[in-house]
């Protein structure tokens, strides 16, 4: 299974697999990443993960959408690679997309300590998980974010974003209720639908 997995993505095939572009080390050190990966959490997390992060990402937009909350994730961490709107919007998503990806294997490492996955515990991760994100990062955003204001300090030039505040509440008093909502059913996917090996 390991090897057909990495021969999935061209230019990762195994070097033993026949004729091809030699594979520069790098792409080998990401072919090795790659594998042991799958070989310790299996390929459930790659679709699972994909699938509860596709659902995360289009709840929080959609509670931006209907004016439950003022705060748009992708917007905020694309801000943090270039001052373009629309680039940062555009360069957002996929970080974001990456983060929940990469998060998606915390919660398959914990299935796999625990010996059991299930919607109730994923959910549960992803309260504990939305929390963290509420009290813990976004109160120090300013402090990573190169054009977002303190809240201590007026806003300058170039640092114009309104920071989240404890809570995500300068983007709107239900904004908690979204980043846990959401958390919470990226959660419950991933348990509910992750096979512990």
């Amino acid at each position: 299974m390991r090897q057909r997995w990495c021969c999935w993505f061209p230019g990762l095939a195994h070097p033993d697999s026949g004729p091809g572009p030699r594979i520069t080390a790098s792409r080998k050190r990401l072919r090795n990443v790659c594998c042991k990966l799958i070989s310790e959490f299996g390929s459930g997390w790659l679709l699972w993960g994909f699938a509860s992060t596709v659902v995360l990402t289009s709840i929080l937009a959609g509670s931006q959408g209907i004016g439950l909350t003022r705060m748009n994730i992708p917007y905020l961490l694309g801000t943090m690679i270039t001052p373009n709107r629309d680039r940062a919007k555009f360069i957002g998503f996929f970080l974001h997309f990456a983060n929940g990806w990469i998060f998606s294997l915390i919660y398959v490492a914990a299935f796999q300590v625990l010996h059991t996955a299930s919607w109730w515990l994923g959910a549960g991760i992803g309260l504990v998980h939305g929390v963290f994100v509420l009290t813990m990062a976004l109160p120090i955003l300013p402090a990573l974010h190169p054009r977002m204001a303190n809240e201590e300090y007026r806003p300058t030039v170039v640092r114009q974003l309104e920071p989240p505040g404890f809570l995500g509440l300068h983007y709107g008093i239900r904004t908690p209720i979204s980043v846990l909502l959401a958390h919470a059913i990226f959660g419950a996917i991933l348990g509910a639908f992750y096979v512990v090996k």
